[in-house]
């Protein structure tokens, strides 16, 4: 029985305590959880209210192959664009079409104040796929919760483009 409860005690300090209690990270999932929701949803205030209110960056990069068929049609093309948050808010809010932004491969880092969030996505436009890429937002811990910061991601067109 002793070396029972030594293993417990042991373990609990190696991982953290018996309980589970919602930390940063849970809350950082739910935050991403939310963007996509509020993407299908087309709730242009829900998506703003989870961006810092200004400042930041919003960077799109168009891959190798996107960019050379860009280049291909318009030889002045720009690799990146800059923007905001507010130009994919009303993106969303108008779109006349269903939308839709899938995650995979997400990974997030946090100090409990900031934090990385990177993750593979595909865009879908009528269910059909409209690009895909990686996608890379810093977050920020504020009193009203966590709220995007920047975000940047490149833009692979399908090949049929």
């Amino acid at each position: 029985m002793k070396t029972f409860i030594a293993t417990a005690l042991i373990s609990a300090s190696l991982f953290g305590g018996i309980a589970h209690a919602v930390g940063p990270s849970d809350d950082l999932h739910r935050l991403i959880d939310d963007f996509q929701k509020a993407i299908v949803a087309k709730d242009g205030k829900a998506l703003s209210d989870m961006f810092l209110p200004s400042g930041g960056a919003w960077v799109t990069v168009l891959s190798d192959d996107t960019y050379a068929r860009m280049k291909a049609k318009s030889p002045n093309a720009p690799r990146y664009k800059l923007g905001s948050y507010t130009d994919f808010v009303q993106f969303v809010s108008t779109a006349k079409m269903p939308i839709e932004e899938r995650f995979s491969h997400i990974r997030v880092e946090t100090d409990g104040a900031v934090a990385s969030v990177y993750f593979d996505f595909v865009f879908l436009e009528d269910a059909k796929e409209n690009n895909r890429g990686s996608e890379t937002w810093h977050v920020v811990k504020t009193d009203s919760g966590w709220k995007i910061s920047s975000m940047t991601y490149s833009v692979n067109l399908p090949a049929k483009r």
